[in-house]
Order: structure tokens, then sequence, then C-alpha cells
């Protein structure tokens, strides 16, 4: 082993301590100072802080482990934290730093396929999400004077909505009703008949079981086009944070497309258990209660939620955000605290009964408390000539046929009236997974009108519905695509389906 010479020892210090010095003189003088506040306790997916005086509302607070949360409340001594992340992990003294940002999420077309949670975290196992940007969750919506009127129609698939009820781009409609009769089935019905459409679909999955959002997601990657659909959930089992902050991410995600011209569905499932989620924080945070619990902004919550669903003027780049909010009653009780809220706010409603979904009416949508605001403004000219008495025409039969009840009807108008009610509801019966094209729907439409379904049996309906679509391509197809392209029908048009529809019809007489 060498040794060092006495010479270079009594050397080693003295350049030691001048490279030391020289690092000290580059350092720069000054003071920094940091802020930083401690959990006082951690419970129920709220933290509450002592410290942070210049912490803002809705600002990202860091805990010591890496944990995310935002501030909900902020009181003289303390700050009412709502955690992102799992409590467990958060403890009385850790150490809380502010951020000095609201909660973001990524957007862009890198999100299209994926599967995220509302802070735009993969969940589906392919990687990394590559943002295009980051943009606040809870944003303004677009001012009156940079909207656009809504007549742009939204085709759902589904003869009943499509026929009675039409949806137009930018509108927002409430799908209400009790609880396992069919609200998330509509809403998936019209996702997965986008797929030969233009509009980029956002699911909002809201305090769900996570074997039904798996046959959500399943569903449309099976029926849909999963690669121009965007997945947000956040399930029963995350913290309630993430279930608050579910549907304004949704919202944010949709409008990157909406204000680059294009048009985008929302779909939220469901706004009941996300205002059980806010009457949840806000009673922790102590937030004053008030009807049924429920704290006095829960209206003001959904309202400047719901109001970011616009038809754009051509100024903003003419894009269009259409909104699917579902709710859900108990009892069938329309007149319960947030279904009210909720009603006020759409521009419509689709009231699903629990009486037709057990008589086997499917989607068992009530069509005489169901109703759109919008209407026949966004309806595709040919349907509107051919369904313009559709509605009179069912609340009619289904009056005689509360009537019949009572004795025998002998007057053969009547007659009449009841065989052509029976095969107009048994067309309005429609199986998931079987959208309609705009076609399909003008030839049923025209075929009940034109009288020439009187003939075939009721329990023949559906067979001549499911066969239509190959039969139209087959015997009508300049007709049909004619219809898809102008979405209007000419006479020559209407001929050629009426003489399509006739030798059709006569397959099944027989």
């Amino acid at each position: 082993m060498t040794s060092m010479s006495d010479d270079t020892a009594d050397r080693w210090p003295d350049r030691w301590l001048g490279r030391a010095s020289a690092r000290l003189g580059a350092t720069p003088l000054g003071t920094e100072a940091e802020e930083f506040g401690r959990v006082q306790s951690a419970a129920d997916g709220i933290a509450l802080v002592t410290g942070l005086p210049h912490v803002r509302l809705n600002e990202v607070l860091r805990f010591a482990r890496g944990e995310l949360g935002f501030a909900q409340t902020l009181e003289r001594d303390t700050i009412g934290c709502v955690l992102l992340d799992p409590a467990e992990t958060v403890e009385a003294g850790d150490l809380v730093r502010g951020s000095g940002a609201v909660v973001e999420v990524p957007v862009g077309e890198a999100l299209l396929g994926r599967v995220l949670d509302p802070l735009g975290r993969p969940l589906d196992g392919h990687g990394p999400v590559v943002a295009a940007a980051h943009w606040p969750i809870d944003r303004p919506a677009p001012s009156i004077i940079e909207r656009e009127l809504v007549t742009e129609p939204v085709q759902t698939g589904i003869l009943t909505v499509d026929a009675l009820f039409a949806l137009g781009r930018g509108q927002r409609e409430l799908i209400i009703g009790d609880r396992a009769i069919g609200k998330t089935a509509i809403a998936l019905d019209t996702i997965i008949n986008q797929k030969s459409t233009d509009l980029i679909c956002v699911y909002v999955a809201v305090g769900q079981k996570t074997a039904s959002v798996a046959r959500a997601i399943a569903a449309v990657r099976r029926h849909g086009a999963p690669e121009r659909c965007i997945f947000v959930v956040a399930t029963a089992a995350t913290p309630p944070g993430l279930q608050w902050i579910a549907p304004f991410s949704g919202f944010t995600i949709a409008e990157y497309f909406r204000d680059r011209g294009q048009h985008a569905l929302v779909v939220v499932d469901d706004l009941t258990k996300h205002a059980a989620t806010h009457r949840e924080i806000s009673l922790l945070t102590h937030l004053p209660p008030g009807r049924e619990a429920f704290p006095g902004d829960v209206f003001y919550l959904h309202a400047r939620l719901l109001e970011r669903a616009a038809k754009l003027s051509a100024a903003k780049g003419g894009g269009s955000l259409t909104a699917l909010p579902i709710a859900e009653t108990d009892a069938g009780n329309l007149s319960a605290y947030i279904p009210t809220n909720l009603i006020s706010i759409t521009d419509g409603q689709l009231v699903l009964d629990l009486k037709l979904f057990h008589a086997g009416q499917k989607p068992a949508i009530d069509i005489g408390t169901s109703v759109s605001r919008v209407g026949g403004k966004t309806q595709a000219p040919a349907l509107r000539a051919v369904t313009g008495t559709l509605r009179l025409v069912y609340a009619q039969f289904l009056e005689l046929e509360m009537f019949t009840r009572f004795g025998g009807i002998t007057d053969a108008r009547v007659k009449d009236q009841l065989a052509r009610g029976e095969r107009l509801r048994a067309l309005l019966a429609q199986p998931q997974f079987a959208p309609l094209r705009l076609a399909d729907e003008v030839a049923l439409a025209l075929a009940l009108q034109e009288g020439l379904l009187d003939a075939v049996p009721t329990e023949r309906i559906v067979a001549m519905r499911a066969a239509l679509p190959a039969w139209l391509d087959a015997h009508a197809a300049a007709a049909a695509a004619a219809i898809e392209a102008t979405r209007a029908l000419d006479e020559a048009g209407r001929a050629a389906l009426l003489q399509s529809l006739a030798a059709l019809v006569a397959k099944f007489v027989a």
C-alpha cells in the first residue's frame, strides 16, 4: 500500500479549501422561501390541511408521497382538501404543498380509443397518453353570441327517438328512469350508431360498478367504432374526488374537438351518483346542507356543467358538443330534487317507464312524458315528412286500448285504428345493438303511414323489420342511398320505396 508523501499531504487541504471557496464565491446569495402546510386529519377521501394561507379555491395540492388533492373549502385556519388518490396513504402530520394550478386533464387526438381515469391516467395498459395540451377541467361555457341554432340531427338509430324525439347537435337531452331499465342501453346504442358519422364520443362512467363499465366498453368495441371513442372511468371503488371531477374531465376532453370545428357527443352515466358524491364531499367538508341534505349549489354544479354543451357559430369554427346525461329515479318519482333540477336544465328528457320495461316494450320510453324541446327543427326532412302525426296516432291508440278493456269495440274504424297502433308499438320495440339507418327508419314509417303493415300479422313485424335493411339494399338501393346522402325524400324515391315495401310486405303476409 503506497502512502502519500509529506509534501503532498501538506498541500492537499489547501487545494480542497481553494476549490470550495471558489464554488461558494460563485453561489448567488439571497433568501428562498418555501410555503408548506401539514395534514391535520385525513379520512373518507377528505384531508383537513393547516397552513398554506395563499392557496386558492380548487387549487391542486401535493402531499408528501405524491398524492394529489384539490382545495374544496377555505376556512380561516384550515383547508378542506378533496383527495384524488386513496386516503389510506395520507397521514396526519404529512407535509402539503400548493401547486399554483387548478385540476387539468390531457386533451388531444392521442386520447381516441383509450380508457382513462378523470386525471387522464391510462387504465387500459396501453402505455402513457401523449397529450396535445392540458386544459382545466372547469372551463366557462360558450356565451350566447358564440352559439348557433341547433339544426343538425344526431341519428341515434333508435326509431322511437329519431321519429318522435329528434336530437340535435349541441342539444342536452336527459335520459331518466328507474334503475336497470335500459338507460345506459339507449346511450350505448347512440354511441354505436355513430360509427358511420363524424361524431366523436366520450363515455363518462361515474360511480358505476366495474363490471357494468367493462360491459359497456366491450359493447362499443364489438359493435361500434372504438377508435373514435374515449372512455373516462371513475367507478364506485375510486376515491370520491375522482368521481366528482369525472364529468368535468369528460366535457373538457370533448371540448378540444368541438373547439377545432369537429362534433362530439358526451354521455354521463350518471349524474344522480355524481350529485350523491357532491353531497358526500360537501357534508364532510362541513358545508351547510339544504333540501334532502344536498348543498345549495348542486343546481349550479350541474347547470355550469351542462351549459358547456353547445353548437358554436361559424366564427368559432362551427363545432358542436352534444350531451346525454343520465339520471336515476326512485319508483318513477320525477318530482325528486335532482330529477327536477336536471329536467329544468336540459333541453328535453327521455323518460323510461318500469311498467313498459316489464311488459317487454324495449326501449321502454314513455311517449307521454318524454319530450325534446328542439324537436322537428333538427329532424331529417325525409323522416319528418313521414312521421308528422306518428306521436298523435300512438297516443290515440293507447287511449283507445285502455277503453277496450271495459268492453268490446264493434266500430270498424276503431278496430282499424287499434290494429295500426299495435303494429306501431311492435315497430317501436327495438332490440339493443341493432341501430337502424335513416333510410330504414323512413321506410318503416312510410309503410305504416300508407297502411302497408295493416295486413302483416303483429307477431311478424319484428322479423320484417330485421329483413328490411338487406331488402332495401337489394331492391331500392338508389332511393336508400339518396336518403342517406341528402336526408330528403323526393317523389321518385317515395315511389321506389313503396314499390319495394309492397313486395316485402307481400312475403310476410303470405
